[in-house]
């Protein structure tokens, strides 16, 4: 009974996974069947803001909640973006570099904030993400101010098509790393942390060198997703990443599943396309995304993801039960 339990378990697991390889076969051939460049363009767009939601994702599984999160966003694209407009350093180049950059920024925060906790942490990085804003503001001729500036140096000029490959691809690479992250030896620690740090801390677990790496990842590639995200636009300013924008990706993992390692992805999907879809009714856009957040919120609150687990959880019971039925027999 046990092995048959154990082979309905496999057959349901490899069904998920091969679910997820049609999803990824299906986004690489839209580009051969959609004709509207427009679309592909708001694609990309939700590429790099799947890769920031996953970002804030690998901090809250620690137990903190960056309020300043898009702002990190932001100095990826402004250090990628003015290296390569003043430096005339290649994109190929700044892309990754930015990325580094945010996260030493990102570890030199963490070390700060260390001792910080639940209220007091959150707060702290609201008023640090306003500060980086304020600054980038003040930055003159380097930044552009309030305006921000344009002509960055596109990776792959006007080309929608490869732009939509290239953040596709950089979109499962990063999910895949966050993954193996989440799921390794490392990320099941920062998840006993955030459920108990008392007790973490009585197995041997170090809360601080785990919060201060969770940071370090999640700046990472937030600042990865900011820096690719310059480029396809062409042009930055604050105002794409103040405290509403990190609200934006707050929402995205609760709207998704705050449980589920895939809520991110499906959030992003869900609240960027479809008051996409409603575009011709702008004026009421804010009061869709508002319902779309309260259907999720308090109709199904494990998410969209805990939707499709519930489901499966179903499916699973079922075939236990049919296993035990066959067994009897």
């Amino acid at each position: 009974m046990n092995a048959l339990s154990r082979f309905a378990a496999d057959k349901t697991r490899s069904a998920g996974y091969g679910i997820l390889v049609v999803a990824v076969i299906l986004l690489g051939v839209i580009p051969l069947l959609m004709e509207s460049l427009y679309s592909l363009h708001i694609l990309v767009m939700v590429f790099f803001y799947v890769i920031a939601a996953l970002s804030l994702r690998a901090i809250v599984i620690s137990g903190q909640f960056p309020l300043g999160h898009a702002a990190f966003m932001g100095v990826g694209a402004y250090a990628s973006g003015m290296a390569a407009k003043w430096l005339h350093l290649p994109p190929e180049l700044t892309i990754p570099g930015a990325a580094v950059f945010t996260m030493i920024i990102g570890v030199m925060v963490a070390v700060s904030f260390s001792r910080l906790r639940a209220l007091y942490y959150a707060m702290g990085s609201l008023f640090l993400g306003v500060a980086i804003i304020q600054i980038l503001n003040a930055g003159g001729t380097w930044t552009g101010g309030y305006s921000g500036f344009s002509g960055i140096t596109p990776m792959f000029g006007n080309s929608k098509v490869s732009w939509y490959y290239a953040a596709l691809g950089l979109m499962i690479l990063s999910a895949a790393a966050l993954y193996r992250f989440e799921f390794s030896r490392i990320g099941t620690n920062m998840k006993a942390i955030s459920q108990s740090h008392l007790v973490a801390e009585s197995v041997g677990i170090n809360e601080a060198k785990y919060r201060i790496l969770a940071v370090a990842i999640g700046s990472f590639f937030v600042g990865l997703a900011g820096a690719g995200y310059a480029h396809y636009m062409g042009t930055i300013a604050t105002s794409s990443y103040n405290f509403m924008a990190t609200m934006w990706l707050f929402m995205y993992v609760l709207v998704g599943g705050v449980n589920n390692f895939f809520g991110p992805i499906v959030g992003s999907f869900i609240l960027i396309l479809i008051p996409e879809y409603f575009r011709s009714l702008k004026t009421y856009s804010p009061f869709i995304s508002a319902g779309i957040l309260f259907l999720f919120v308090y109709l199904m609150p494990g998410g969209f993801a805990g939707l499709i687990q519930a489901a499966v959880a179903r499916v699973k019971s079922w075939r236990r039960e049919r296993a035990r039925d066959v067994a009897a027999d």
